[in-house]
């Protein structure tokens, strides 16, 4: 059994060494909840990842967004390299779930964009689990979410060894019956092919890796994983086990025996219609379950076949589904990042979820079993539970009152840093104000965050920046997942210097560039500007030596008192240590590392924006010009190999990067 192995130049340092002795004495101890109140920039990441090492148990990393679980993981694969970090948060570009309007008589079906990058990766994550002890999985709240019964999804494993007697048929039904499909033309994850006596897999949790098995009439030759694109043979395995290619998989007797329960409930349900004199919903629900039982019959799924769930599972009614926890042994570590921001969200999931699926079968739009495909509420989410650590530079009443005064203080940057200074100024003049102090950072190679309480003033204010001159990007809701990623990824490398947003901008964006956090409205009293919105805001200017914080108020809330108060008692104590240690306080120097490389994999249509705002903002903004010939080297290779593979989108694509590569060169002469 492999253990964690913590790979970093770094010691712990300041009051980080006492934060996880404390930490780790409570869960030797068996202290179910602990909370460790750390300020920004005190190294809370490094914290986590040296317990990990320290108790080498299997841990769940809670991330309130998709951007700050990227940005988790990314940090967690850097400092263990050699152990299986992963990454699962909902693989969801666009979902538009079911519901039913019953004032204006409108069903709006369910309509998503999976993301297959993501995809893979929860695969990944289940794989690693079910295989492995030394797993760090970085998720979201999607890890509450109904994932399909564990219990199946490694009932369902296919086995594989050399010498084994296993016709190449019986194989290949194996792999139809584990939601592979056979595909020898398109191969890629989750399909495989057959060429002779040789059949190729590229598991639904690998896209580097494919599988080719050769047989000697009914005998396994030999297994070896090979490249995918070349097909060159990289390791020879005796033996492996190949994972189905969905959480939601059965066997063929239990799925026998849950279409015979579906229909038991249709037709309790039907009868219960008929007895009220609800005909159109007794019709509705009749012509839809019976459309699904014919589907799941032929091929063991169908559209949706989630709502179904709690027959596939054999689970009684109101009976939890399993989840991502239920994947984790019963040592695992729950680490609730940004928890203030996170806990409420588990709590909140439950209720929305609930409404929505009630109205559809109150109308007879799905079974009532639909009801049981559902995230956790939080009671149960807390008995899965057996040790948690709640992080947070604000932590919450909620988790407060569960760790019942086990606090841990965390407040010495180890580069010395101090919490920035706090200036309140007045609201009359302050866009030109602000406009002043950008372009005293855009002088100085600086960046800014300013936060606006609207989308509109967000996106007008980011025009008004550039049409004076500032180059700005405007970051809220409306913009996907990995182009947020490759929008803070581009900010830092100097493709633009101002980010406005609106609450995006708080918890957990490290970006050590950002001298100036600026704060309009700070005077509006509400969540947006609640003591503990303002400090978290706050800490985004605390990775630079030369960090500031302007509100722009024309009075002092109570919250920005508190929040000011707070922020001036860190900062004295961190100047103390500072002086006693003989300190000077650096800006932190941290490298720029490419999401796209472990979360994007090849573009698609939803995924070019997204990759040419990672190669501008890694590439593009470079002023060496040997580093940008050996780019458009690496991208004309691709290019061709795009080409010859026949994914010609694929290659326009890189030849357009390849052309602004070549302009770009050419201004640097």
């Amino acid at each position: 059994m492999p253990d964690f192995r913590l790979v970093s130049e770094f010691t712990p340092k300041g009051d980080q060494p006492e934060a996880i002795r404390q930490l780790v004495d409570g869960l030797n101890a068996g202290v179910r909840d602990q909370v460790l109140l750390g300020a920004t920039g005190t190294g809370k990441t490094f914290t986590m990842a040296n317990i990990v090492a320290e108790l080498n148990r299997p841990a769940l990393v809670l991330a309130p967004n998709k951007t700050l679980a990227a940005q988790l993981y990314t940090e967690f694969r850097g400092l263990f390299p050699d152990n299986a970090v992963e990454y699962f948060v909902s693989y969801y570009d666009y979902y538009q779930p079911e519901a039913y309007l019953p004032h204006s008589d409108v069903y709006i079906e369910k309509d998503s964009s999976i993301n297959d990058n993501i995809d893979k990766l929860r695969h990944a994550a289940t794989h690693a689990l079910l295989t492995r002890h030394d797993v760090l999985i970085v998720a979201s709240v999607s890890c509450i979410y109904g994932l399909g019964s564990p219990d199946f999804y490694a009932k369902m494993v296919i086995p594989v060894e050399e010498g084994q007697m296993m016709a190449m048929e019986e194989l290949l039904a194996r792999l139809v019956e584990i939601h592979y499909e056979r595909n020898d033309y398109d191969f890629h994850r989750g399909t495989f092919r057959v060429r002779g006596d040789v059949v190729e897999i590229i598991p639904a949790y690998s896209r580097e890796k494919a599988l080719r098995i050769e047989f000697f009439g009914d005998e396994i030759d030999s297994i070896s994983e090979t490249d995918p694109l070349t097909g060159e043979v990289k390791d020879k395995l005796r033996k492996t086990v190949i994972y189905p290619g969905s959480h939601f998989v059965s066997d063929r007797d239990n799925l026998d025996r849950a279409v015979e329960d579906i229909r038991n409930e249709l037709q309790v349900r039907l009868a219960d219609y008929k007895k009220t004199n609800k005909l159109v919903e007794a019709q509705r629900l009749e012509q839809r379950t019976m459309y699904d039982l014919e589907i799941i019959e032929e091929l063991g799924y169908c559209n949706g076949i989630e709502n179904y769930s709690r027959h596939l599972d054999g689970r009684t009614e109101g009976e939890p589904p399993a989840t991502l926890l239920d994947y984790f042994p019963d040592d695992f570590i729950l680490f609730v990042d940004e928890s203030h921001i996170a806990l409420p969200q588990v709590g909140g999931m439950y209720n929305g979820d609930r409404s929505r699926k009630t109205t559809l079968v109150d109308f007879g739009f799905r079974l009532p079993s639909a009801l049981d495909n559902r995230p956790l509420n939080y009671d149960e989410f807390q008995e899965r539970i057996k040790q948690a650590v709640y992080v947070s530079a604000t932590p919450g009443a909620l988790e407060m009152d569960l760790a019942q005064g086990v606090v841990v203080e965390q407040i010495i940057r180890p580069t010395g840093l101090l919490d920035p200074n706090v200036e309140v100024r007045k609201v009359q003049g302050q866009i030109d104000d602000l406009l002043s102090e950008c372009k005293k950072r855009q002088s100085r190679d600086e960046r800014v965050l300013v936060t606006t309480l609207t989308k509109r003033m967000a996106e007008d204010l980011n025009d008004y920046l550039n049409s004076m001159g500032v180059p700005s990007r405007y970051l809220h809701s409306d913009i996907d997942t990995l182009e947020r990623m490759a929008i803070i990824q581009a900010l830092r490398t100097g493709e633009f210097f101002v980010l406005v947003g609106i609450n995006l901008l708080r918890e957990g964006l490290d970006i050590p560039e950002v001298s100036l956090v600026a704060i309009l409205d700070a005077d509006k009293e509400g969540f947006l500007r609640s003591n503990r919105s303002l400090i978290q805001t706050f800490g985004r200017a605390a990775r630079n030596a030369d960090g500031r914080v302007v509100l722009y108020a024309d009075k002092v809330t109570g919250s920005m008192a508190e929040a000011m108060e707070e922020t001036a008692r860190r900062r004295d104590k961190q100047k103390q240590y500072n002086i006693e240690n003989d300190i000077t306080p650096k800006t932190i120097r941290k490298s720029v590392d490419n999401l796209f490389g472990e979360l994007g994999g090849k573009s698609d249509g939803n995924r070019a924006n997204v990759g040419m705002a990672a190669e501008t903002g890694a590439d593009y903004g470079s002023t060496d010009p040997k580093q940008l010939q050996k780019t458009v080297k690496r991208l004309e290779r691709e290019m061709r190999e795009a080409a010859k593979e026949l994914e010609f989108e694929r290659a326009a694509e890189l030849r357009d990067r390849v052309a602004l590569l070549r302009e770009r060169i050419l201004e640097l002469g």
